[in-house]
């Protein structure tokens, strides 16, 4: 369930869909005065920036092994992934908080109410657009594993970011749009507020699920299960090999992986006759499992 090399256009349809709503929520939000104008508009800010430093990222990632990195540069990615989960968590959440107490403690009453709902309105469907694309892309990564488990599982922090940032984004444009509208209806600022209070936690909340999901895979994570049950299989189809004692894999990036392992071959074929069988287990391997960048293979007799 790594990511087989797509090029980053669901990242650059949220970064253009955000800035879009951005500047939108921030005319709305100087027009109107509502918080929750303003939450969103920070919101929407941080998310263009967000997707700026995935960009960064995956650029990064792309980089070839050098002496100094010698695995390459894939989990650069995960890096800015994370960097992207404190930016949600502080630009976007614990600010809103903040306004949200602010106007809770201080209301003001709202000004052309009519315009922060149009502004809204529009930001709920440019942002569902661009939910609608990431979960395409996530459909198409996932294969035949279940939406909720691609997510806990996937090792491509890309999509988990991206999808996280616009259920967000989706989420509080809906808390917004009902917040200024019972504002409007009742007359009561009191509810702008809340619905300000109430985006900053929601913001909080998918920030701390993106920070543990990627932290994860920053540490140092293993890749798909099922790789496993395809290294015992080509291993199956060799004669020479008699099974595998250990298989460590190590996520290094969106579809990059690092194999060290260790095989059990027949006894007493000549030395000449293991290499071969190693080397051609690694070929067989690799064309099987091609996220399998370094593979590192070793005879025992034990493990």
């Amino acid at each position: 369930m790594a990511g087989n090399g797509e090029g980053p256009g669901h990242i650059i349809r949220a970064l253009v869909a955000n800035f879009l709503i951005a500047v939108a929520k921030g005319i709305g939000a100087f027009i109107t005065g509502s918080g929750a104008m303003l939450a969103e508009t920070l919101h929407s800010l941080s998310d263009c920036a967000n997707q700026l430093l995935l960009l960064l990222g995956l650029k990064r990632a792309a980089k070839p092994p050098d002496e100094l990195h010698p695995l390459g540069y894939g989990r650069a990615l995960y890096f800015w992934s994370f960097m992207v989960a404190m930016l949600l968590f502080l630009g976007g959440g614990a600010y809103s908080v903040y306004e949200g107490i602010h106007k809770l403690q201080h209301p003001e009453p709202l000004s052309s109410p009519y315009i922060a709902v149009g502004i809204l309105a529009f930001g709920f469907a440019v942002e569902l657009w661009a939910l609608i694309g990431v979960i395409k892309v996530a459909n198409e990564r996932r294969g035949k594993t279940p939406f909720m488990s691609y997510l806990r599982q996937s090792k491509d922090s890309d999509v988990i970011v991206i999808f996280g940032e616009d259920v967000a984004a989706v989420t509080g444009l809906g808390l917004a749009l009902a917040a200024v509208g019972l504002a409007w209806g009742t007359g009561n600022p009191m509810f702008d507020a809340a619905g300000t209070l109430c985006i900053g936690i929601v913001l909080i909340v998918v920030a701390i699920f993106l920070a543990v999901e990627v932290k994860s895979l920053l540490v140092g994570e293993a890749a798909d299960p099922a790789l496993l049950a395809t290294i015992h299989e080509v291993a199956a189809q060799d004669e020479r090999i008699t099974g595998v004692l250990r298989a460590l894999t190590v996520q290094q990036g969106p579809g990059e992986v690092m194999l060290a392992c260790k095989i059990r071959v027949k006894d007493g074929i000549p030395s000449g006759t293991v290499v071969a069988a190693i080397n051609e287990f690694e070929q067989r391997l690799q064309a099987r499992a091609p996220e399998i960048k370094w593979c590192f293979v070793e005879p025992d007799i034990a493990d």
